[in-house]
């Protein structure tokens, strides 16, 4: 039996021999079948279009609030955010 030379395992513990690199070469060159990868869900759309993520600075007082409020309506931090500005800017 010839020597084959590894070159470590995968997470899987599959062995990395030069067979296995070739192969996973050749399949990395012909490309993805693209019908065969399988979709992940995203984040669920909010509103008309994609959303936008805006970072804001807060003074440590109106965080701990920010918190406080979320944590009191078992919601997310991002939520209380949203509420507050549609209803400060009057918009649905």
């Amino acid at each position: 039996m010839a020597d084959r030379k590894s070159y470590g395992r995968t997470e899987a513990g599959v062995e990395l021999t030069e067979d296995v690199l070739e192969r996973l070469a050749n399949e990395a060159e012909d490309g993805l079948d693209v019908p065969k990868l399988r979709r992940r869900p995203g984040r669920p759309a909010m509103g008309s279009g994609p959303a936008e993520s805006l970072p804001v600075r807060l003074d440590p007082e109106l965080r701990k609030a920010l918190d406080d409020r979320a944590s009191a309506e078992q919601t997310t931090v991002s939520d209380v955010v949203r509420e507050a500005l549609r209803c400060y800017l009057k918009v649905s």
